[in-house]
C-alpha cells in the first residue's frame, strides 16, 4: 500500500530540486557571460600592452 505522506515529501523534494535546478541553469548563464566578458578586457589589455610596448620602443 502506498503512503500518502511519502508520496507528499517525495513530490516536494523533486518540487525542491527542480527549482534549484533551474537557479544554477540561470547561475551558470550568468558565469558564462562573465567569463566571456573577462576574455575580451584580457584580449584588449594584452593588445594595448603590445601597443604601449611599441610606442615605447620608437
Amino acid at each position: 500500500m502506498l503512503d500518502p505522506e511519502l508520496l507528499e515529501r517525495i513530490t516536494a523534494r523533486r518540487a525542491e530540486l527542480d527549482e534549484l535546478e533551474d537557479q544554477l541553469a540561470k547561475q551558470l548563464t550568468e558565469v558564462r557571460a562573465e567569463r566571456d566578458e573577462l576574455a575580451v578586457a584580457e584580449r584588449v589589455m594584452r593588445a594595448l600592452l603590445v601597443l604601449t610596448n611599441l610606442e615605447v620602443n620608437r
